[in-house]
């Protein structure tokens, strides 16, 4: 019991601390590169290709 309450409490001034003018912004910019870098990450994954399927009717244009 003693130990989950010395947790909490590390969090806690760990968020007390992360939440403090200098700290934050750093945490921010933090945040802002690792999204930014997991979006990059995703964005570069290619997607799986089914051999089987046939490719995708093209749209004929409507005639007037």
């Amino acid at each position: 019991m003693e130990n989950q309450s010395n947790q909490s409490r590390s969090f806690g001034s760990l968020l007390r601390w992360a939440i403090t003018p200098p700290q934050a912004y750093v945490v921010y910019l933090l945040c802002v590169v690792l999204v930014g870098g997991a979006s990059f990450y995703v964005g570069t994954l290619k997607p799986n290709r089914h051999p089987n399927l046939p490719p995708a009717p093209a749209n004929a244009p409507m005639p007037k």
